[in-house]
């Protein structure tokens, strides 16, 4: 690339990649802290501060409860401040808290009951999940779903297929008992399961035929750059019996909503417990750069691509801040049941520690990711 180039190639990045990845983020983080703000407002704790991004503010306004809402300069997130935390991560203001008076005390967050601040705090992570649902369900209702058929167009020799026996012409109607609608499905199970002896349940003649196949880990290219992952070595055929264009009812979108998500959250939870047996490798994770490739890529295919691509990562952002971590929500529910079993809240000087700790793995997962983003 010539250097006068360069600013046409910066360009087109901003356009492709970053816009894109702005558009997601933005909507994934206003419906995650709105989940905060409606739960926080109904349990009467009042709300300071609603921010999409961090740092000095480009647009605000008031509104007539008292909260400001803003728009700020660095956009790589968001969060909402609640009367009486000391900053975005919901950190008690320990030292202006005896000050208050009766009446601040009924509104700030932190002399609300234990139940209430955890509805507060799960509230937000839910609504992240319940954002990729409705986004599933909407565009299979709206659009429709285009369902290829996983039916054997060709099986690579010495592949896990060819020992398993499978043939041309099959169709794989099952993955240890879980239906398979289509080759997408398919995909996703074995790439969960590499190295894991599965029973598949294919039609062939007319007649159903039991195998057993162990798919072989392997480097395949995806949106996401090269990933391992479980592979069977067959091929789908497409043709006009095997791609079908289905148009949802509101149920039927509804149910195929519930799937997807729970796909995503189970497609999570291997991936974690794969990290920590040595099945999966650290390869597959993807910080904010991969992130936005990712979002670059998937916005080449239109708008619809895109949108239900932020309802993949609305989930997996609901089901990351339910991790244990301090400072992430699911590390402030962990506290607060802690509370709830103790009947008193913990030491402030052991909270605020907890709290450092928190803060530095975070630090190092976020470095980490970069890493490997950049690698």
């Amino acid at each position: 690339m010539n250097i006068t180039d360069l600013p046409s190639y910066l360009a087109g990045g901003l356009v492709n990649t970053i816009v894109p990845f702005l558009f997601v983020l933005t909507i994934i983080v206003f419906f995650h802290e709105l989940g905060h703000y409606l739960v926080g407002r109904w349990c009467g704790v009042r709300v300071s501060t609603f921010s999409i991004g961090f740092g000095p503010e480009l647009i605000g306004w008031n509104d007539r409860s008292g909260t400001r809402w803003r728009i700020a300069l660095l956009p790589l997130g968001g969060f909402v401040r609640f009367f009486g935390d000391v900053d975005p991560a919901s950190t008690p203001d320990y030292e202006s808290a005896e000050a208050l008076t009766p009446d601040e005390r009924s509104v700030s967050f932190i002399f609300q009951p234990v139940w209430k601040r955890f509805l507060i705090v799960l509230a937000g992570p839910l609504a992240s999940i319940l954002l990729g649902m409705v986004i599933f369900s909407s565009n299979a209702y709206l659009f429709g779903r285009v369902v290829l058929i996983p039916k054997v167009a060709s099986v690579v020799a010495e592949s896990a297929a060819a020992e398993a026996g499978f043939q041309v012409g099959d169709i794989i109607l099952s993955v240890d008992g879980n239906g398979v609608e289509s080759f997408i499905d398919l995909q996703r199970i074995v790439g969960m399961y590499a190295g894991v002896p599965l029973k598949f349940q294919v039609k062939r003649d007319g007649a159903e035929v039991a195998l057993v196949a162990t798919p072989k880990m392997q480097l395949r290219d995806s949106i996401a750059g090269s990933r391992r992952m479980g592979v069977l070595g067959i091929a789908a055929a497409r043709d006009a019996s095997t791609l079908i264009m289905k148009q949802e009812t509101v149920l039927g979108a509804i149910a195929f909503g519930l799937r997807q998500t729970w796909n995503v959250i189970e497609s999570s939870g291997d991936f974690l417990a794969g990290l920590f047996s040595g099945r999966a490798s650290t390869d597959q994770l993807s910080g904010p750069v991969g992130i936005a490739k990712m979002s670059g890529e998937v916005a080449k295919l239109g708008l619809n691509a895109l949108i239900g691509f932020a309802g993949m990562i609305s989930v997996s952002i609901g089901l990351l801040n339910l991790m244990p971590i301090p400072l992430l929500d699911g590390g402030h529910l962990v506290l607060y049941a802690i509370e709830a079993v103790r009947n008193r809240a913990l030491n402030q000087k052991v909270t605020e520690f907890i709290f450092k700790v928190g803060l530095a793995i975070i630090a190092c997962l976020t470095l980490f990711s970069l890493y490997l983003d950049l690698h």
